[in-house]
């Protein structure tokens, strides 16, 4: 049997989902052969679940979303790292209650990249998602050597907003070891970069910023791909269309300007984490996240390791806090059954607050279903 889950945000990372899921199922069937595969889509928990599958976990000071200096961690194995741009600028990396839409910067996930990089790394996953930034990825383009100054020849000042005054964009000073890795952006979103659909309309509400902010950052990145385009030539508006440029607040498109290719985040760590291998010998995968809905099956993790495991034809059951998906829609999507906290627990607050115990509730009737 095959444990991979997400995380049950707000209440359960990963690995503790993998943890009481085993424990569940051993009450139950106390020699049942488990293997625990914790697993992310590129979004904030990404560096934990490479660290349990055996990634090193490596730790540097950089600046937070506001500049303050923090400690963020990225995950080593061989020459492959992987790095999640949340750790660094993340909504998690957030005083509580303060939210920075206009000013908030990437410059520390610059920084991350730039450690991987002296870390040796050849390949560099960049999982990008949870920010609480929407600069298009020009605070990290800045923090591997890129200058983007304004009309009286200053740096123009951290944030979405200030790349309104964006006036020339210097790249030639970037870190010549961005063209020697294989640079691959990693997330589970394909939104352009402004738009309708794009990062400041799509996401900016979730990082507080009102109908206006909306407006002056989608200028404001418009404006910022147009100068980038003296720079760089019609690249710049190519990738500024690219699914995936609208990622985490534009830093998409930054990773597309350094050369990234992006892939679907969880194809990615599947790979990275080794879960072929692991599914061949599984008889029975459990997945699941915080909240299966219909966004779960536009590319979230439990939708990943169901087309993976339907393809190898494993049998596949999810947990998940709250079901908001029926039968048909589960069944489409390779899961066979779902069992959220709420059949166990209706009340939703103690399903969040005491999601550990419930769990291990939930795995217990997965194992008297599937095992007894």
């Amino acid at each position: 049997m095959l444990i991979a889950a997400d995380k049950f945000k707000g209440s359960l990372t990963a690995v503790q989902v993998a943890e009481r899921v085993m424990a569940g199922l051993r009450r139950v069937v106390p020699d049942v052969e488990v293997e625990a595969l914790p697993v992310a889509d590129g979004g904030d928990g990404t560096v934990d679940a490479a660290v349990a599958a055996g990634f090193e976990r490596r730790e540097v000071r950089v600046a937070g979303p506001l500049g303050d200096e923090l400690t963020a961690a990225f995950a080593l194995r061989g020459g492959t790292a992987v790095v999640e741009m949340a750790e660094a600028s993340g909504l998690q990396r957030l005083p509580a209650g303060v939210f920075a839409p206009l000013t908030s910067s990437t410059y520390g996930s610059g920084e991350l990249l730039r450690a991987a990089l002296d870390a040796g790394a050849r390949t560099i996953v960049f999982g990008v998602g949870g920010s609480a930034t929407t600069d298009g990825g020009a605070g990290m383009l800045s923090a591997l050597g890129a200058r983007f100054m304004d009309a009286e020849g200053e740096p123009v000042a951290p944030g979405g907003a200030a790349l309104s005054d964006v006036a020339t964009a210097d790249l030639s000073g970037l870190d010549p070891r961005l063209s020697s890795v294989d640079f691959v952006l990693a997330s589970d979103v394909d939104n352009p970069l402004t738009g309708p659909k794009g990062a400041p309309a799509v996401y900016g509400p979730q990082k507080g910023a009102s109908p206006d902010d909306v407006e002056i950052l989608d200028a404001a990145l418009g404006h910022f791909a147009a100068v980038l385009e003296k720079s760089i030539g019609s690249r710049a508006t190519e990738y500024a269309a690219a699914p995936g440029a609208g990622a985490a607040g534009g830093i998409g498109y930054g990773a597309l300007v350094l050369g990234a290719r992006f892939r679907p985040g969880i194809e990615v760590m599947l790979d990275v984490l080794g879960f072929a291998p692991a599914l061949e010998r599984a008889t029975l995968v459990i997945t699941g996240e915080g909240s299966l809905d219909e966004q779960t099956l536009h590319g979230k993790a439990p939708a990943g390791v169901a087309a993976a495991a339907r393809a190898a034809g494993k049998e596949v059951v999810a947990v998940c806090g709250r079901l908001a998906l029926r039968p048909e829609a589960l069944g489409r999507a390779g899961i066979r059954r779902a069992y959220p906290l709420t059949e166990v627990e209706p009340d939703i607050a103690r399903c969040i607050s005491d999601a550990g115990p419930i769990l291990e509730t939930v795995a217990q009737n997965i194992a008297r279903d599937f095992l007894t």
